[in-house]
């Protein structure tokens, strides 16, 4: 069956039309985590986006087998390590721990498989061997490095040639390269830091390789789609396509590539190198988990998304007044109101469907509630019901009922006493705690945010 399915490919920077290599089983991957710090909000995009892609895609074909690995051999981790003093094994666990927590809050669907680098190291020595027999790759003082100059078509996702990416790329300068662009596939290890016996003597896989192993043994030599944040295109994506495709005598690695764009705070990416980041968990704990994930929506995968309150504030006003037409409900598939999500994942006018449908639903709309409510739930979001909802709101408000049933009597007498500016300053107080008051025919309603 075919299906209107439309993807940009970062391969041929055009959007086009889905065409799985197989529509009985689809397959994707998507670069995870490196387990060596908690996860951020620029993080959990790719989380999000790639669900909402596994979501359609389970949705339009029914079998589809998501890859999402765990990098738990790194030398970032090494550091990590060592600037907190706990072992490896301590902090990847930790890690990995956190972003499952977070994965959950976000209510992303679990991918089919989540293999982890360092279980894959027996694949990754077999792979280098491969390499060097073939002379794609060199050994050089214990370290192997992959010959870029061999692979004619270097630089096609990017689009750029060598001399372009030279000049646009810090480059690890080493002389035991032939090339300065060649990368590594393995390197030695000092005794205190994780490593594996191989031909070239003890040390650890290149960060690039784990991606190709794993991808290759759980999808095959050629799959469907590939994919992740924007800035791992080069060199991360790069090389994984020259190392498979030369291992492999293959033309193509994955078909579709897909990659969404930064989240940004005041215009700039979100990233632990520049310390301005905001966890996953600290959002999540602030305005909810559905909040944060509808605000990851909220523009498309490919653009840039900056990250403020307002955004966030805007998300959660939403969030709230659409809780007013909970149902639960039986499922049903929302193929008939899809056609913005099959065009490149176009959430925000997806989004307006929804709003759509809450303004028919509320006038009395039956149809248009159903519709509503699966809509909602396809997206991710009414993750809990609406009690439970209420709940949260209620346990993260910063008054207490006593507080606020005092100040409503404290605006009532100042109204009273025509003193309008003490009833208005006790409104803005209340809202700043989260709580919303409306007069009602003699008495006053407050409600939680």
């Amino acid at each position: 069956m075919t299906h209107n399915l439309k993807l940009t490919n970062s391969l041929t920077r055009k959007k086009e039309l889905f065409n799985p290599i197989n529509p009985q089983k689809i397959t994707m991957y998507a670069c995870g985590p490196t387990v060596y710090d908690d996860p951020h909000v620029g993080n959990a995009r790719t989380l999000v986006v790639f669900d909402i892609l596994f979501r359609i895609l389970k949705m339009l074909y029914g079998e589809v087998n998501y890859v999402r690995n765990i990098t738990d051999v790194d030398d970032k981790i090494i550091e990590s390590s060592k600037k907190k003093s706990k072992s490896i094994q301590e902090i990847t666990e930790s890690v990995t721990r956190i972003f499952h927590q977070d994965c959950k809050s976000l209510n992303c669907l679990l991918p089919s498989r989540e293999p982890r680098a360092t279980e894959h190291i027996s694949e990754m020595i077999n792979m280098i061997k491969s390499l060097i027999k073939k002379n794609f790759a060199y050994e050089n003082k214990k370290h192997v490095y992959f010959s870029i100059t061999t692979y004619k078509k270097y630089g096609k996702l990017s689009n750029k040639n060598l001399d372009e990416l030279k000049s646009g790329t810090r480059i690890e300068v080493s002389k035991l390269k032939k090339n300065s662009m060649d990368f590594v596939l393995w390197k030695p290890s000092d005794e205190k830091d994780p490593g594996w016996e191989s031909p070239w003597g003890r040390g650890r896989p290149g960060w690039h390789l784990e991606c190709s192993v794993m991808s290759e043994k759980y999808l095959g030599k050629h799959f469907d789609i590939h994919g992740g944040g924007l800035d791992l295109i080069f060199p991360h994506h790069e090389n994984e396509i020259a190392q498979s495709c030369c291992n492999n005598s293959t033309e193509y690695f994955a078909n579709y590539w897909v990659h969404n764009g930064f989240v940004t705070i005041n215009k700039e990416k979100m990233s632990k190198s520049l310390g301005n980041v905001i966890k996953i968990s600290d959002a999540v704990k602030k305005y909810s988990g559905q909040v944060v994930r509808l605000a990851l929506l909220s523009a498309h995968y490919s653009q840039p998304l900056d990250w403020n309150d307002q955004l966030l504030e805007n998300q959660k006003a939403t969030i709230e007044k659409w809780y007013n037409l909970y149902e639960k409900i039986e499922e049903e598939n929302i193929l008939n109101i899809s056609d913005s999500l099959l065009d490149d994942l176009n959430t925000p006018g997806f989004i307006a469907k929804i709003h759509e449908l809450y303004n028919n639903a509320i006038k009395g709309d039956k149809k248009s509630k159903v519709q509503f409510n699966n809509a909602c739930r396809f997206l991710g979001l009414f993750s809990v019901d609406k009690a439970k909802w209420e709940d949260f709101k209620k346990s993260n408000t910063k008054i207490s009922e006593e507080t606020i049933i005092k100040k409503i009597n404290e605006r009532y007498k100042a109204k009273k006493d025509n003193n309008y500016d003490l009833a208005d300053q006790i409104r803005q107080e209340l809202l700043n705690k989260g709580i919303t008051i409306e007069d009602q025919k003699g008495k006053t309603i407050w409600k939680f945010k």
